[in-house]
C-alpha cells in the first residue's frame, strides 16, 4: 500500500516542522513548501495525496488572496488533490471561499493534533471514494458500440422510435433474445438523453444473489453484517443524476421486489447499515430475454414492478432477421479484431459473406462477435474464409426452410427411409403417415428409391 504524501505550504518553517512531526509520528510521508509558488513545482514532482494549505502569507496577512489564488489555479489544473485550508485568523468568510474554490475542510491555527488527523483521514477517505467513482463512471461511461449505420429496416425503424423518446426521461424496457445488443441499446439511449453527461451504470441483476442484493444495490455501512469490512456505495448511488441499467431484471427474486419497486416509486432507500433515508435520481432501463408476462401468471414477478419498468417498451429482433446488418457487423468486428490482436487480416470472402448471410445465428450478435474473434486469431491468410468461422451445421427445420415444399418432402422421405433401412411400416411411422400415405409418396416421387 502506498504511503500518503501531504504537501504543508506555510511560510513559516516552525509550522511546517510541527506538522511533519505530528503527520510522519502517524505514517505519512510530509513534504513542506514555503509559498503557494513553490508548491507548484513541488505538485509537478510529486504524488500528493493532501495539500495543508496556509491562507495567508507574508505579502498580505490576513485577507488570504495568495491561498484563494493558489485554490483557483488548482482547481483549473489536471491535478485532482484534496485541500485543506488553515489560517490563524478565524475568519469564516475566508473558510466559505475557500470551501467555494474546492477546499474539503478547514482548520485553524495552532491546531489540536487529534482534531489536524482527523480531518487528514476523512479527506483521504472522501478522495479515495471519489477516486473510485471517477473509475467506475469511466468504466461504465457509454461508448459507441459500432461503427456503422444500421441497414436494415426494422433496426432503423427501431433506433429512430428510440430516439423520439430518449429525451423524454420515461422508464424503458428493452426485451428480446440473448445478444441481440440490448446492453448497448440500453447505452445508446442514455447518450440521446438529458443525462448523457451523467453516469450510465449497468448492473446484471442475474449475477446478484439474493444475500447481496441490498448491499449491491444500496450499499452498506462497515459492519452491516459480518464481511462487511468497509463501505460500500451502492448502484443507484453510483448512478445518481443518471442512468441504471439494470439487465436480466426477470431474475430478480421475487422477495427482493419491493424493495426495488420502493426506490423506482419513490427515489428512497436505506444503506445497510443506516437509518437515514437517502433520495436518488435516475432515469430506469431494463432489458429481458423471458417472458415476464408468464412469470406475472406464475406469481414470480410483480405486476406493478413492471408498470414501473415498462413504460415504454421495444423489442429487438433476432440477427437473423435483419440480415442487411449481418456483414456490417462482421466487418466492424473484424476491424476490431484485426487491431487488438494485430492480425493481418482484412477481409471477408464472398463464399464466407454468403455463409454467414444465410447462418440462422442462435447466439445473435454475440454470436457473431464471438465467431469472428476466433477467426481473426486462427487465420492462416489475409482472407476469412468459410472455414475460418466454424460455422455449427443448421438443423433440418433452418434447412428445410430455405427449400421448396417438394424438395423438404423429397428429403423427408429419403431421411426416414435411410434411418430406418428402407423398411417402409418404420419409415411410415418415424414420419407420422399411415402407410398408405407412404406409399402415395414415393409414387409421386419415383425415383427415390432407385
Amino acid at each position: 500500500m502506498v504511503t500518503p504524501t501531504i504537501l504543508i505550504v506555510d511560510d513559516r518553517a516552525d509550522i511546517i516542522v510541527s506538522a511533519q512531526f505530528v503527520l510522519e509520528d502517524n505514517g505519512y510521508q510530509a513534504i513542506g513548501a514555503k509559498s503557494p509558488y513553490d508548491a507548484k513545482d513541488i505538485i509537478e514532482q510529486n504524488n500528493i495525496s493532501i495539500i495543508l494549505l496556509d491562507m495567508n502569507y507574508s505579502l498580505d496577512t490576513t485577507s488570504g488572496d495568495e491561498g484563494l489564488e493558489f485554490l483557483a489555479w488548482l482547481q483549473k489544473s489536471e491535478y485532482n488533490i484534496a485541500v485543506v485550508a488553515m489560517t490563524a485568523w478565524s475568519n469564516v468568510e475566508l473558510a466559505v471561499k475557500a470551501m467555494q474554490l474546492g477546499a474539503g475542510d478547514f482548520i485553524e491555527k495552532p491546531w489540536k493534533n487529534q482534531r489536524l488527523l482527523q480531518v487528514i483521514s476523512q479527506q483521504l477517505e472522501l478522495s479515495g471514494l471519489k477516486q473510485q467513482n471517477k473509475k467506475l463512471a469511466q468504466r461504465l461511461e457509454p461508448s459507441e458500440q459500432f461503427g456503422f449505420q444500421w441497414q436494415s429496416c426494422c433496426m432503423t425503424d427501431l433506433l429512430q422510435q428510440i430516439e423520439s423518446v430518449a429525451a423524454a426521461d420515461v422508464s424503458i424496457l428493452l426485451t428480446g433474445e440473448n445478444g441481440t445488443g440490448k446492453s448497448q441499446l440500453a447505452q445508446h439511449i442514455h447518450q440521446y438523453s438529458s443525462r448523457s453527461t451523467e453516469p450510465f451504470i449497468s448492473v446484471n441483476m442475474g449475477a446478484i444473489s439474493e444475500s447481496l442484493f441490498e448491499s449491491e444495490m444500496f450499499g452498506h455501512n462497515k459492519g452491516a453484517f459480518t464481511d462487511a469490512k468497509t463501505d460500500r456505495i451502492g448502484r443507484f448511488e453510483l448512478a445518481n443524476k443518471g442512468t441504471i441499467f439494470l439487465d436480466e431484471i426477470a431474475n430478480i427474486p421475487l422477495s427482493q421486489q419491493a424493495k426495488l419497486l420502493r426506490v423506482l416509486e419513490t427515489g428512497e432507500y436505506e444503506v445497510l447499515g443506516s437509518s437515514k433515508t437517502l433520495r436518488t435520481n435516475v432515469r430506469i432501463i431494463s432489458a429481458t430475454n423471458g417472458d415476464v408476462n408468464a412469470m406475472i401468471g406464475k406469481d414470480e414477478f410483480r405486476e406493478d414492478l413492471l408498470y414501473r419498468l415498462n413504460t415504454i417498451e421495444f423489442r429487438l429482433p433476432p440477427l437473423r432477421a435483419r440480415q442487411q446488418d449481418i456483414i456490417p457487423l462482421a466487418e466492424h468486428f473484424l476491424e476490431q479484431y484485426r487491431v487488438k490482436y494485430n492480425r493481418e487480416v482484412s477481409t471477408i470472402s464472398a463464399h464466407a459473406k454468403q455463409a454467414l448471410t444465410t447462418y440462422h445465428w442462435p447466439g445473435n450478435i454475440r454470436e457473431l462477435s464471438h465467431l469472428t474473434e476466433r477467426a481473426v486469431l486462427l487465420a492462416k491468410h489475409s482472407e476469412l474464409v468459410v472455414s475460418d468461422f466454424n460455422l455449427k451445421s443448421q438443423d433440418a427445420a433452418t434447412s428445410i426452410n430455405m427449400m421448396t415444399l417438394e424438395q423438404a418432402e423429397r428429403l423427408l422421405l429419403k431421411q426416414a427411409l435411410s434411418n430406418t433401412d428402407g423398411n417402409m411400416t418404420h419409415a411410415a411411422k418415424l414420419l407420422g403417415l399411415t402407410k398408405s400415405s407412404m406409399y402415395r409418396r414415393l409414387e409421386k416421387y419415383d425415383d427415390i428409391q432407385k
